[in-house]
This record gives C-alpha cells, sequence and structure tokens, in this order.
C-alpha cells in the first residue's frame, strides 16, 4: 500500500485527516461556509482544532446549520439553551460571540454584497501559495491576517485576533500552507 504524504499536523486521526485532504487549504468564496469556518475558529480559541472538529456537527446543529440570519436574531433564552448543550464549547463569551458576529457578518454583507467580496479583499483577492518545508516554517500572523483582524474588530467581531485570523485564511484556502512534500500542495498550487 502506498504512503500518502501529508502535512504533518493531520496525523493518524481519521477525522483530522479528511479535513485535511478534502477542505484544508481550498479556497472557498461560499458565505455560509466563510461564516461557519469564522465561528468555528473563533470557537477554537485556546482549544485544539480536533476539539472543534469533533463537535463540528454539534455545532451546526445548535446554530441552525450556520444561519446567520437565524443567529443574528438568537434570544437570551435560546443563547441559555446554547449553553447547556454538550456537543459544543460551553463557553458564555464564545457562545454570545456567535450572535454577534451573526450580527456583524450580516452588515458586511449588505454592505459588500456577500462576505466573500470582503474577506477575500485582505490578499487582494488572490490565493497565496506559500512554500513551507514543515509546519515548523509557518507563521502563527501576517501583515494580511493583521489588517483583516483590525478591520473585524473595527466592525464589532469578537474572537478574531491575528492568529485566529490567520487559522481562518488557512482553514478557507486564503493561503495555502500545506507543506510542500505534502500530496495536496501541488493540488491546490
Amino acid at each position: 500500500m502506498k504512503q500518502i504524504n501529508r502535512c504533518q499536523w493531520a496525523g493518524d486521526d481519521p477525522l483530522y485527516q479528511q479535513y485535511h485532504d478534502k477542505e484544508w487549504g481550498v479556497p472557498s468564496y461560499d458565505d455560509q461556509h466563510l461564516f461557519e469556518m469564522l465561528i468555528l475558529e473563533g470557537a477554537q480559541a485556546g482549544l485544539s482544532w480536533i476539539t472543534i472538529l469533533k463537535k463540528r456537527e454539534g455545532y451546526r446543529k445548535a446554530f441552525d446549520q450556520f444561519n446567520a440570519e437565524k443567529m443574528a436574531r438568537y434570544t437570551d433564552k435560546k443563547i441559555e439553551k446554547c449553553l447547556l448543550n454538550p456537543e459544543i464549547v460551553r463557553n458564555r463569551l464564545k457562545v454570545n460571540s456567535a450572535r454577534s458576529n451573526a450580527r456583524c457578518f450580516l452588515e458586511i454583507k449588505k454592505e459588500f454584497r456577500s462576505f466573500s467580496q470582503y474577506i477575500w479583499q485582505f490578499v487582494n483577492g488572490k490565493h497565496i501559495k506559500n512554500k513551507w518545508k514543515s509546519m515548523a516554517d509557518l507563521p502563527v500572523t501576517t501583515a494580511e491576517s493583521d489588517a483583516m483582524s483590525k478591520d473585524l474588530k473595527k466592525r464589532g467581531f469578537k474572537f478574531v485576533g491575528s492568529t485566529i485570523c490567520y487559522a481562518y485564511m488557512q482553514s478557507v484556502g486564503m493561503v495555502n500552507d500545506h507543506e510542500t512534500g505534502c500530496f495536496r500542495y501541488k493540488q491546490i498550487k
């Protein structure tokens, strides 16, 4: 059986490998997916990504499939219900931020016609192709993630520090940070 070369972080967990092989680093222009990933990256703050991946379906159920219109209207009672849900990370600040971020997301959609148009401006609408040999070479922030974080915060978003924004850029394919020896590097390049 042929060995598949993946980025080191994908490890041996089938869920991690599936995410790595099918989604991570693939350019996304779909507002629904971009919103979902922004909420999930914020939920990850202080935790491992595998924790969030394992709870992703729980988040989809709890947050109405990441329907921003519905999430923006969540009542305090709905937030309290989410905080009792073991299928998500039950952090009050993070759950409250999902509601407020949904409201901010909708404002951006009004202003820019789509969230995709807004978010991709931070890389001039073009996928950045990096050439990292190992995960140790990857930065945790860049000038682009700094600018994104600053603007999102100015617009009222929460849990959007520069490190979270860079992880977001990786997850939605604004940057290709697959290691050069990874089979996905050339496929996405």
